[in-house]
């Protein structure tokens, strides 16, 4: 699932040499902005199946808590 959402973040990051683990922080460390979290939660949704209402947008802190969200949805 790691490996899946690094390509997700990828594809919407502006800087594609930034390192992405578990522990990345969406806007601090990916330089995700407003929009690109929502193309991201967007590709989420369709690549694995999941609704993320937005009002979750906001606890969507590293890419941990997509995973953890994505996993309780499952």
């Amino acid at each position: 699932m790691l490996e899946k959402l690094k390509e997700i973040a990828l594809s919407v990051m502006d800087d594609k040499s930034i390192e992405i683990n578990i522990d990345s922080r969406l806007i601090a460390d990916l330089k995700i902005n407003s929009y690109d979290l929502i193309e991201l939660v967007c590709k989420v949704e369709d690549e694995f199946d999941v609704e993320i209402p937005d009002k979750k947008l906001r606890s969507l802190i590293t890419v941990n808590d997509v995973i953890t969200l994505i996993q309780s949805q499952k």
